[in-house]
């Protein structure tokens, strides 16, 4: 997922919605997230992509074009800067008028982007071994903790042999959410039994609100799994 158009600045304070007929919205619902959008609330998105991803793009250790799905693409702000840089991008949402968002900036700027209202995590088995790369940014924090293990097998799932998790996780230790907290080790102990890790830095052109809690992590699929 990616500050709101509207300018809205991202807190790490837990997203609270007003109450409907049916009582809060579970965030494990399209209602949840569409409802972020349609009060203003979708603090994650930034109005722009992510600044490590623009560096990591522009840098030495650019991964090559390819084929990558982005979970929680929101309104696509970081999967149409890969798109730009000649990568055949699909985003998948929850959220019905940020998919409709994303597709509609996509075509305006004739770029090779699809975007889906899907729950990610069933995109197996329609999905399998699709992607050379998987893009993460506030979407394993957004997913409540106790669906991490099934994050991990969703992306696994998803990538080819050797293919790679491009990961900008917002690593904070304050408690509630969405967003919810995590650290570098729990990311190493969640993703190191199924993934290699490739690099893992700490950019120094996070957002000011998440500026020395975010790590840039690449890691691999086994070429043989």
């Amino acid at each position: 997922m990616s500050d709101a158009q509207s300018g809205a600045q991202f807190s790490s304070e837990p997203i609270r919605l007003s109450q409907g007929g049916n009582g809060f919205a579970s965030p494990e619902s399209p209602e949840f997230w569409e409802n972020c959008y349609q009060e203003g609330t979708a603090r994650w998105d930034l109005g722009h992509p992510a600044p490590p991803f623009a560096s990591l793009l522009d840098s030495e250790n650019a991964p090559l074009p390819g084929r990558i799905a982005v979970l929680g693409a929101g309104r696509g702000q970081d999967a149409l800067l890969f798109a730009e840089r000649g990568f055949e991008v699909v985003g998948f949402d929850f959220a019905p008028s940020a998919v409709n968002d994303a597709n509609e900036l996509a075509q305006a700027r004739g770029y090779q982007a699809q975007f889906l209202q899907r729950d990610i995590f069933k995109l197996s088995p329609e999905f399998d071994r699709s992607f050379d790369y998987v893009l993460e940014h506030t979407c394993f924090c957004a997913i409540d903790p106790t669906q991490r293990e099934a994050y991990v097998q969703v992306v696994k799932a998803l990538l080819r042999p050797a293919g790679a998790l491009i990961a900008l996780f917002w690593a904070h230790d304050r408690s509630g959410g969405p967003p919810f907290g995590t650290s570098l080790e729990e990311i190493r102990l969640r993703f190191m039994p199924t993934f290699e890790i490739v690099s893992i830095d700490r950019p120094t052109n996070s957002i000011e609100r998440r500026r020395n809690e975010e790590y840039l992590i690449v890691l691999r699929k086994p070429s043989v799994s």
